[in-house]
């Protein structure tokens, strides 16, 4: 097992590679503030962090992840176009799976340029597999837009659709709500009596909670238009079957992902784009026919990011988590930038893994 100085050895040399890419190194405080994580990623995230509070700034949490006050420290003060590499400890609780680490230390590397956004995709992935070149490691590439272009282009109301978006990440409630707005599942039991009632306030139900009547009403009435909603039709809902399942290299899951298009048109400037991403990492040398990519990767992971997204994972070790993640996450930088916005891609690295998996095939 390798210890905390050659881990952070190991951190220094990765750092120094993407430096000479052409990134700035950067750091950011240990203690980040409460309020704007949770307005992001919502009390979920509680769960995962380590939270304290101060008399004077308030909840504060244990840096979780570099990423966001990266983006924060760029779209305040950053310059166009920009490259950052950091290192350094981020935490994360624990409480289901005590030999997983609650301390770690992240190397990363993000790309804010809005020239070229499939150039600076095939950057960080390129990037990235050559600092992990020589482990066996296995690559997984995916593309959220693709799917988030094809549930918002749906012939549905955009409530229906505003549902689905908000479960995208869930992928067993996105599967119900798919099924119910598709006619396939009926509504909860006793449903529809209640809404058929001419005043469902009248009707026996005891009133529960803080909702105030007029919210009550509101709710009954956004029940009622959605009963009466035409249901997905049987082509949207079988390309998007299709869509979850494409699982190939790159070049065959474009092919079957332009099928696909037939029935659910709204994503083909999604796939131009992931046609270019391949492109792009031919140009740079990545071996894009022996490249996985699955359509349906990230969606329980990345709730950050809407475009490309990639992991390495260590062979005959399901047991570890990913030694790298990364992707595209150009709405965070919207979120936080107060209306302006950049496209901006990255990622990071594990290097205790990196080490322990060395250690395993020597």
């Amino acid at each position: 097992m390798a210890n905390r100085s050659q881990i952070q050895a190991r951190a220094a040399m990765m750092r120094v590679r993407f430096e000479a890419a052409g990134a700035q190194v950067v750091d950011t405080p240990l203690l980040q503030p409460a309020e704007t994580l949770l307005d992001l990623y919502g009390e979920d995230i509680r769960a995962r962090a380590y939270v304290t509070s101060d008399a004077l700034r308030g909840e504060q949490m244990l840096r979780p992840d570099f990423t966001l006050p990266v983006v924060q420290m760029h779209m305040t003060e950053g310059a166009e176009p920009a490259r950052y590499t950091y290192s350094g400890e981020v935490f994360r609780r624990q409480e289901h799976d005590p030999d997983r680490s609650n301390e770690y230390i992240q190397v990363g590397y993000e790309v804010f340029d809005r020239d070229d956004p499939s150039g600076a995709d095939a950057e960080v992935f390129s990037l990235f597999a050559l600092q992990l070149r020589g482990l066996p490691l296995r690559a997984a590439t995916g593309d959220i837009g693709i799917l988030t272009a094809a549930v918002q282009g749906l012939r549905t109301t955009d409530r229906r659709k505003s549902a689905l978006m908000r479960h995208l990440w869930r992928p067993r409630r996105f599967r119900v709500l798919l099924d119910r707005f598709a006619g396939r599942k009926p509504g909860p039991e006793g449903r529809d009596a209640l809404l058929d009632a001419e005043d469902p306030l009248a009707a026996g139900v005891p009133m529960i909670g803080k909702r105030r009547a007029t919210e009550i009403e509101a709710r009954i009435d956004a029940l009622r238009e959605d009963r009466d909603t035409p249901p997905i039709s049987d082509n949207e809902l079988a390309g998007l079957e299709t869509l979850l399942n494409v699982r190939e290299t790159m070049p065959f899951a474009l092919e079957q992902l332009r099928d696909v298009a037939v029935d659910l048109p709204q994503i083909t400037p999604a796939l131009d784009r992931l046609e270019a991403r391949i492109a792009a990492l031919q140009a740079r040398g990545v071996d894009v026919e022996r490249l996985d990519f699955e359509a349906a990767y990230g969606r329980t992971s990345m709730e950050y990011y809407d475009g490309f997204v990639f992991g390495f994972y260590a062979e005959g070790r399901p047991d570890l988590p990913p030694i790298a993640t990364g992707g595209r996450y150009d709405a965070l930088t919207r979120q936080l930038g107060n209306g302006a916005e950049i496209p901006a891609v990255g990622g990071v690295l594990r290097p205790d893994l990196m080490l322990e998996v060395e250690e395993a095939v020597q």
